[in-house]
């Protein structure tokens, strides 16, 4: 008896090292070396809209072809158009973000970025049925560095936690996809500098109102789990979770309610 509670208790302190260890990977920051740049939101800024100078008309196509008004991809189809998508993300690849840059135009790019490589590792992982089943326990796909920017590969962490997080404004939680039932949908529209602004809010608004949360019940409404993920984020403006999410939502949410969050759905997002 007591040698079977001293394997379950030293399994236990295994995976509680290994949680550890890939809590510290996720918070190790790239930046301040390589290709990536971004410039953080000010207090109470918005985002001005510009023509910018990149082209993501060819990742536009993509989605408009590939992606249904509900998020779900036809990934058979993004398969046989994966040369455009490869040459999309080589396009990116080879036009790293500059300082310069409009904060609109590093949002666009950081988006499509992180949305067109999940597309791709899907693709080349023969299209797993979750996008969790790419690596292992110890090297998830979140941390496999295959984002090539400049001369340097990155992963969708680097993307995720060491951009767009860092830049300040939690409508990227909606923006980005991680191809998975309970992500916010993939727009079937490609994000611009002149466009970035107006599809955050459209992504929050179209998220907040999905059966992803339910908001029926407002002294009992059951979130996403994102709100729990990343709770920070949202409540970095001074609101709480409850006002940041009645700020889109059709069904308001009692501001006393006691709130639960859904489990995540991690299968992938594919077309039937």
């Amino acid at each position: 008896m007591l040698e079977k509670l001293d394997i379950r208790m030293t399994k236990s302190m295994i995976m509680k090292y290994i949680c550890t260890f890939l809590v510290l990977i996720f918070t190790v920051s790239c930046i301040g070396s390589g290709d990536l740049y971004y410039q953080s939101l000010q207090k109470d800024q918005e985002i001005p809209s510009d023509k910018g100078q990149l082209d993501h008309s060819q990742w536009d196509q993509l989605l408009n072809k590939h992606v249904n008004e509900e998020g779900f991809v036809d990934y058979d189809g993004m398969e046989e158009d994966r040369s455009a998508l490869k040459e999309y993300l080589t396009y990116l690849g080879t036009n790293p973000p500059q300082k310069s840059w409009s904060i609109s135009e590093q949002f666009a790019y950081y988006i499509n970025l992180y949305n067109a490589a999940t597309v791709e590792i899907i693709l080349e992982n023969d299209q797993p049925g979750s996008i969790k089943d790419i690596g292992s326990t110890l090297n998830p796909v979140w941390i496999q560095d295959f984002i090539k920017v400049g001369k340097k590969d990155y992963s969708l962490a680097d993307i995720e936690k060491s951009v767009l997080q860092k830049m300040g404004d939690p409508r990227i939680h909606f923006a980005i996809n991680c191809a998975s039932y309970s992500c916010p949908k993939l727009m079937n529209k490609a994000y611009t500098a002149e466009n970035v602004d107006q599809m955050m809010d459209q992504a929050a608004d179209d998220f907040v109102n999905s059966d992803k949360n339910d908001l029926t019940d407002p002294n009992h409404p059951k979130l996403s789990s994102i709100f729990k993920f990343y709770p920070s984020d949202f409540k970095a403006g001074g609101l709480s979770i409850i006002e940041y999410v009645n700020q889109y939502a059709d069904n308001k949410i009692n501001p006393g309610a006691e709130l639960s969050y859904k489990d995540y759905d991690w299968s992938l997002n594919k077309q039937d």
